[in-house]
């Protein structure tokens, strides 16, 4: 299938979804919120794919909601309706994804573009990275997923101050806070972020996305609940190809040869 505001591969169990308007900073539209719904469930749907990278053409990763697009009759948009039919449903399916998801986010990511990246599972940053807040700049209120995932990344003083002043943090800064999981080089960030998909496409495909599953899930769970989680998923992981294998290759003082099953 074709796209005109992304692109996307898929090879050797990794999944390359990238945001393609870089004239407008891969800025969010309709159209585009649209073929990245494709483009997931086409990813969801591929047997074959073990690792979803999400990045951004050009030099930035995305600035967030074009501010030039209008609705019907070139009204202004119903923020509310763009939420709920297309930024939630987004995050939800990135957090859904029953495989790892990494950002490698390169310029800015600014206002959703930043929390987008920040509901990935491991986020990857150029030096010259910056994550901004950008919506007290505009009289909003941060979306998709911001003000529920800051707090729990940076705690609630830092998330408050990213909040309501909208200043850039750095990629230095968000690495020191615990924001992200990684700075390198800018143009080692290609290479740094294929690396680590085919790195966790490889890997046991069934049990990361069940871990995956239980550490997102534990932000609302007592432990009580999470042990028992941990002993619900522990038994579909003990069940897979890849424990078995895991297990022999363990036995056998080799590499074990995961199939993500």
């Amino acid at each position: 299938m074709s796209y005109d505001t992304i692109r996307l591969e898929i090879a050797d169990g990794v999944a390359r979804l990238t945001l393609n308007r870089p004239d407008k900073l891969n800025s969010f539209t309709i159209q585009m919120h649209g073929e990245l719904r494709q483009a997931l469930k086409q990813v969801r749907q591929d047997e074959s794919v073990r690792c979803l990278l999400l990045s951004g053409a050009g030099r930035a990763f995305s600035a967030g909601q074009d501010l030039g697009e209008t609705g019907p009759g070139e009204r202004p948009l119903d923020l509310a309706q763009t939420l709920d039919h297309h930024y939630n449903p987004l995050v939800r399916s990135l957090r859904d994804l029953p495989f790892p998801v990494v950002a490698a986010v390169n310029g800015v990511a600014a206002g959703a573009g930043a929390n987008i990246a920040l509901a990935c599972d491991l986020v990857l940053a150029g030096r010259s990275a910056r994550f901004i807040q950008a919506f007290s700049k505009i009289g909003l209120v941060p979306d998709s997923g911001g003000t529920w995932l800051l707090p729990r990344l940076v705690g609630l003083q830092r998330a408050m101050g990213l909040c309501l002043l909208g200043e850039p943090l750095e990629a230095e800064q968000a690495l020191a806070w615990g924001l992200i999981w990684k700075v390198v080089d800018d143009d080692a960030l290609a290479d740094e972020a294929s690396a680590l998909a085919a790195r966790l496409a490889a890997l046991p495909t069934v049990a990361l996305g069940l871990t995956k599953r239980a550490l997102h899930d534990s932000a609302t769970h007592n432990l009580d609940h999470q042990l028992n989680m941990e002993r619900d998923l522990q038994k579909i992981a003990a069940r897979s190809e890849d424990h078995a294998e895991g297990v022999a290759a363990f036995k056998e003082k080799r590499q074990p040869d995961f199939k993500g099953r």
